[in-house]
């Protein structure tokens, strides 16, 4: 059932095969929006597609390959502006980083941070000459929180929370406001699908071996984050005419983050007389 209470808008949402882009796109649509989503599996779509009809624009969209996202993008845009857009996309490779292959750590990358960026820039002119829109960033707790065996999805978060953080300030004079979202453990079904390296005996028994171990045991039913919830809190973000900049969305996720800053900036203030002895002495 629609609710058409505001001005119809224009989503576009990667990732939406399963899991929160998939709640993200029906929330859009279940507000009377129209919705562009992109999957792998298009049939993935087709409950939204059913109960929505033509608001929902399904395109099959491999984010590892550059130049079939630019495609995506210009033929999103020759059917009307876009006025939120997000980059929800994802998953993780488990592992050491010695045991990651260059194409597993390439895969990571493209998917987590290039493609991102490159949606970003994309639809960046039409908003600015527009003098609006939203793009939402779906990060993780990991994107300010390290553990071992995630090398190489941190540096894809990471990377993705500083590029953001800099477009932001770019773009607020133009009315264009950029949220970065950070989910902790919710049940989309991302704890299955987690692709692991292959185990090396050096790193078995050591940290990486044990945090493995615990990944594995690790079910949907563990993780108390509702999609429903966090796909509605996205929603009600875009509405905001001041949002904040990063939303920590999940009581794990607040915990670690605040435990992990709070780490920091300990060790920040420990080097304060140190960090002043390397100026030139008058």
């Amino acid at each position: 059932m629609s609710i058409p209470d505001k001005p119809v808008r224009h989503w576009f949402v990667t990732g939406a095969s399963g899991g929160l882009g998939h709640h993200i796109a029906e929330e859009a649509l279940r507000h009377g929006d129209r919705v562009t989503a992109t999957a792998r599996r298009a049939a993935a779509l087709d409950d939204l597609a059913e109960a929505h009809g033509d608001r929902l624009t399904v395109e099959t969209l491999d984010l590892t390959r550059p130049a079939d996202v630019t495609a995506v993008v210009e033929r999103t845009l020759r059917s009307g502006p876009v006025d939120v857009v997000v980059n929800n996309a994802g998953y993780a490779v488990v592992g050491a980083a010695e045991e990651m292959t260059a194409e597993q750590v390439r895969d990571q990358i493209e998917v987590l941070l290039l493609a991102p960026m490159l949606i970003t820039r994309a639809f960046l002119p039409s908003m600015r000459e527009r003098g609006g829109g939203r793009i939402i960033q779906i990060s993780s707790m990991g994107g300010q929180v390290a553990i071992p065996t995630h090398s190489a999805y941190h540096a894809g978060k990471w990377g993705l929370e500083g590029f953001t953080e800099s477009v932001a300030r770019e773009v607020a004079d133009f009315g264009v406001h950029l949220t970065i979202v950070e989910p902790g453990g919710t049940r989309t079904g991302f704890a299955s699908a987690l692709r692991y390296t292959e185990e090396t005996t050096a790193y078995r028994d050591n940290v990486v071996g044990r945090t493995r171990r615990r990944l594995e045991a690790i079910g949907d039913d563990d993780l108390t984050g509702d999609p429903a919830k966090l796909a509605a809190a996205v929603f009600r973000t875009t509405r905001d005419p001041n949002p904040p900049v990063r939303l920590a969305l999940g009581a794990d996720t607040y915990d670690a983050v605040h435990a992990a800053l709070s780490e920091r900036l300990t060790a920040l203030e420990a080097q304060k007389d140190l960090a002043a002895t390397v100026a030139f002495t008058e």
